[in-house]
């Protein structure tokens, strides 16, 4: 099979390895669609470290091409799957403690394209099949779902783990794709004033699409702005998407006493907290950190908001590319280049200009 492989340091290459053979449990996947996160640049600048000749990405969508035993029962090969960006088990300590992207320790339920091969590839072997493929339902289409596996979930889980309530007052520090997903997740557990904070204009456009009543640009004392607009309190809530000293610093210092940070952002080096900032530790704020939540039934309840038009990720991803392409599509996502947000990356071609072309039509649709 054709895959793209990280032998090192800004070192990625298309290579051929062998095709998968599932065992008991495990299911093939042939891949759809997938695409380029945030965390992927961490893996090839060396911020973030992996074993070399590992197949990256971990946002997969595909069909199932070969099941191992025990799941004839459950699945039929040529069924439309998606999986999570985390496999847990569903039976170790960790997940029977409900800490499923935990699973088996620290970080563990993150697999793919961390651990094991991931979905820059024309096929993907699934571990615990039985826990994490997510059927995608007739009238949905890749598109459409293909960003549930990891931003989606991980977004709102900012949102879930901050314990938004009706009404709150949140912001959300960053509006790259996870950010804007935390937005969306804020608006979906009812906050009231959401506030989004970039300094790029075209992703402060899209957070006012996705929830955030006021926008702000970071350059401009955006804590100062929080306070002023929150009655000098600070939110209820802040959602930090970066992973950066200066993210976390101002959603920190933009949390009311009482209080919570949630942080989602993937963080190198040491990470500083100023005393200053939580009230010398004194000022009942809570600080909560999360990894994305994975599993079949995760995936299922994202689909249905997908499916009931509660969500539409689409206008998300702004680029196309084949696999073979992987060179130019990381280039552009890598750098921010031409108002990406997120690449889609298909290794059987990229869709025909038609498909593109009414998911743009749709987009613009939205918008009016």
């Amino acid at each position: 099979m054709k895959a793209i492989v990280f032998r090192g340091k800004d070192d990625i290459h298309v290579e051929e390895l062998p095709k998968p053979i599932p065992r008991a449990g495990e299911a093939v996947i042939r891949i759809t669609a997938t695409t380029i996160c945030g965390t992927d640049v961490h893996i090839v600048r060396g911020e973030y470290p992996v074993k070399p000749g590992l197949v990256l990405g971990h946002e997969p969508v595909g069909v199932i091409d070969e099941l191992g035993d025990g799941l004839h029962e459950l699945y039929q090969v040529g069924q439309r799957v998606i999986v999570g960006a985390i496999t847990p088990c569903g039976q170790c300590f960790y997940c029977l403690n409900g800490a499923h992207s935990q699973c088996g320790g620290p970080l563990g339920g993150w697999r793919f394209g961390n651990t094991i091969h991931g979905a820059w590839a024309e096929y993907l072997l699934v571990p615990d099949a039985k826990a994490n493929l997510a059927p995608i339902p007739g009238d949905l289409s890749d598109e459409q779902v293909l960003l549930i596996p990891d931003i989606f979930s991980t977004g709102l889980s900012g949102a879930e783990a901050g314990g938004i309530r009706v009404g709150d007052a949140v912001a959300v520090f960053a509006q790259g794709p996870i950010g804007l997903c935390a937005t969306l997740g804020a608006k979906l557990r009812g906050a009231g004033l959401i506030i989004g904070v970039d300094s790029d204009a075209r992703r402060l456009e899209m957070a006012t699409r996705f929830g955030a009543s006021v926008v702000l640009d970071p350059r401009e004392d955006p804590v100062a702005d929080i306070k002023r607009l929150t009655g000098g309190r600070g939110v209820d809530v802040a959602i930090e998407a970066l992973g950066r000293q200066e993210t976390f610093e101002n959603a920190l210092r933009a949390t009311r006493a009482g209080g919570t940070l949630s942080s989602l952002g993937v963080y190198s080096g040491k990470l500083a907290m100023p005393y200053e900032t939580f009230y010398a530790g004194l000022g009942d704020q809570t600080i909560v950190t999360t990894l994305c939540p994975g599993g079949k039934e995760r995936m299922r309840r994202l689909m249905a908001m997908v499916q009931h038009e509660r969500v539409d990720l689409t206008p998300l991803i702004t680029h196309r590319f084949a696999l073979d392409d992987i060179a130019d599509a990381y280039e552009l996502f890598s750098h921010q280049r031409d108002r990406v947000l997120k690449v889609g990356l298909y290794p059987w071609g990229v869709p025909s200009e038609r498909v593109a072309a009414l998911a743009e039509a749709h987009a613009v649709d939205d918008q009016c």
